[in-house]
């Protein structure tokens, strides 16, 4: 009921009051990322934490002006991978072996099917595919700053493609998928903040199968 009574608190907050939040929280929220679970555990994504105000202000053009980007404490960025290749499905692979210690064939066996699926695919489909993994992570992010009473504003309002070129992605095989602007909310200039949450009711969104 706690965790349900802090997602009903949240709201994506239009307009944040440059307040910076506490890093060791930021970093909770980080975790929580870390620990989203992904499709083969492969994690295809990066997330870059940005508290340089110059690098906000440059991105704010490009995110349709938004004041969040330029008011919040942390911008966060999810990128994904351009493409799934051989040596990023052996590391994450050969990390699994490092941590746990031992191998095994069935792992291994999985490690080979996926060589012989995703660098064969269109860079793009597996864009696409690593994007979708970046939005769990964002999903757990918003959850766990929910749960600290800290406000961020998931957006896809912006140009990938500037973004891409601002923070220098594209060289680093990886392509912007959605914004996190993390903070507080600025009350006074929220349009949206005292507003009743809106859902659709139970009814119309689950179906039982039993």
């Amino acid at each position: 009921m706690e965790l349900l009574d802090k997602l009903n608190w949240r709201y994506a907050a239009k307009a944040m009051n440059g307040e910076k939040v506490d890093q060791e929280i930021i970093e909770r929220i980080i975790e929580a990322a870390r620990l989203a679970p992904t499709s083969s555990g492969l994690q295809p994504f990066e997330i870059i934490v940005i508290t340089n105000q110059e690098l906000k202000e440059q991105i704010r053009p490009v995110a349709w002006n938004q004041s969040v980007v330029t008011d919040c404490s942390h911008l966060f960025v999810f990128a994904a991978w351009d493409n799934y290749t051989v040596d990023r499905i052996n590391y994450m692979f050969d990390l699994t072996n490092e941590i746990r210690g031992f191998k095994n064939e069935g792992w291994e066996n999985y490690r080979q099917q996926l060589l012989n699926i995703y660098p064969q695919q269109d860079p793009e489909e597996n864009f696409n595919h690593a994007a979708k993994q970046a939005y769990i992570a964002l999903g757990m992010s918003m959850i766990a700053a929910a749960y600290e009473k800290v406000d961020c504003t998931p957006m896809e309002g912006f140009s990938a493609d500037k973004v891409d070129d601002i923070l220098g992605l594209r060289e680093k095989g990886l392509r912007s998928t959605v914004l996190l602007p993390i903070g507080y909310r600025a009350k006074e200039d929220d349009w949206l903040v005292d507003l009743v949450k809106v859902r659709k009711p139970k009814s119309d969104l689950i179906t039982y199968i039993e």
